[in-house]
């Protein structure tokens, strides 16, 4: 199977400086050294405990942070220096509410997130009911999402990831704040979107 993602001994420091006169700096490790592969097709994930530098791996792999040290590639390129190679073929969602215009209707809040990605109109149209019909919603498609639960707002957040057609797709706590039961549903959603060849 082909490799989409590599990382070897991956580091990410954050410095912190304090004084003003007696300047003292302290370096912390957010990522130390971490290496992993991920084929194509395959659903892999990061788990820690806060604080162990998830979000941080994540962010360098969608081209946000640059890496310390070592190697970090998606789709064969490098994530600091040749971002803009990965960018169009990836997409993200973040954990919780963010990333939703809640005084928009869902349907609304896809067209606008096509509108971005320059999709044309009618594709866009066809598009944003595709993925709607794929995560649940489009009974709810025309309600704004200020009315959605917890769990219908994750859906839209991995409709509107879909919209591009993304190669790959990274989701930080896409879990966060939900009860089981929507949870269990959100694990089978990713399930059923890899059988689709989705994500």
């Amino acid at each position: 199977m082909e490799q989409v993602i590599y990382v070897e001994n991956l580091r990410r420091d954050f410095i912190k400086t304090k004084g003003l006169i007696r300047r003292k700096r302290t370096v912390t490790a957010a990522v130390d050294g971490i290496s992993f592969d991920v084929k194509r097709g395959e659903i892999f994930g990061i788990l820690g405990e806060n604080g162990a530098g998830k979000t941080t791996t994540i962010k360098m792999l969608i081209t946000l942070l640059a890496p310390t040290s070592g190697v970090c590639k998606v789709l064969g390129y490098n994530t600091y220096g040749e971002e803009k190679k990965i960018r169009n073929r990836i997409n993200f969602i973040f954990g919780g509410e963010m990333g939703v215009y809640r005084r928009l209707s869902g349907r609304d809040n896809l067209q606008y997130f096509a509108n971005l990605y320059h999709i044309p109109m009618a594709e866009a149209k066809r598009k944003v009911n595709e993925v709607l019909e794929i995560v649940g919603l489009t009974d709810k498609a025309d309600a704004l999402a200020e009315t959605y639960s917890k769990g219908m707002i994750q859906r839209l957040q991995i409709s509107r990831g879909l919209m591009n057609d993304a190669e790959i797709f990274f989701m930080d706590e896409p879990t966060i704040g939900l009860d089981p039961l929507g949870a269990r549903t959100l694990r089978n959603l990713i399930r059923t979107l890899k059988e689709h060849g989705k994500i």
